[in-house]
């Protein structure tokens, strides 16, 4: 269980620095957790190809434990709402295990493959999950939360939309781009974890 206490300690502090970070806002879709967050998939994939399946989704539910802990915690101080808590957790347990389980069925593939399709799937799995159940209109209205169904152009260029729509766009974009760059370090953190290149 050692061996895979890095993997929960980074899982943790991306989860807690992803809580605080979204409260600020760069641009006009954006906040600096999804900027941080993406990187929990690359935890998941590199503790999965390195000691498994089972060692990977330990460090899921330690990071799940860490997203709940965090959300109490915002939501004793006023700075979420149940629907975001709710919406959070089920999109970050659902996404990160289907990452894990994809990850490894893929895994005797291409080194790049398995990484690769888990974060980006599990990626899209998440954005749809946290933004649909936190900000949609098909759910009971929140006060708190109705800002989101604002009308305005997709990304401020594109066809009117919910404003909800724009920030889930955004944030899978980033996902996209940070799933693509996290190959190398998956690469660099692999092989020196594992010390035999050619396993990779």
């Amino acid at each position: 269980m050692t061996r895979y206490l890095p993997g929960i300690i980074a899982m943790a502090a991306i989860v807690v620095a992803s809580n605080i970070l979204v409260q600020f806002v760069v641009g006009d879709w954006l906040t600096w957790g999804a900027f941080t967050y993406p990187f929990a998939f690359l935890v998941t994939d590199v503790m999965n190809r390195v000691y498994g399946i089972t060692a990977a989704r330990r460090v899921v539910l330690a990071g799940f434990a860490a997203g709940v802990i965090c959300s109490l915690i915002a939501a004793g101080m006023d700075k979420t709402t149940l629907r975001i808590a709710i919406g959070s957790g089920t999109a970050f347990l659902i996404a990160q295990l289907l990452d894990v389980k994809l990850f490894d069925m893929l895994r005797k593939g291409r080194w790049w493959v398995a990484p690769l399709v888990s974060s980006l799937i599990g990626s899209a799995t998440d954005t749809a999950l946290f933004f649909g159940i936190a900000f949609s209109d098909l759910l009971p209205a929140d006060a708190n939360t109705g800002w989101a169904n604002e009308q305005v152009s997709l990304l401020g260029y594109g066809p009117d939309t919910a404003l909800w729509v724009s920030l889930a766009t955004a944030d899978w974009l980033v996902k996209f781009g940070l799933a693509l760059l996290a190959l190398v370090p998956f690469r660099l953190a692999v092989r020196n974890l594992l010390r035999k290149p050619q396993e990779i």
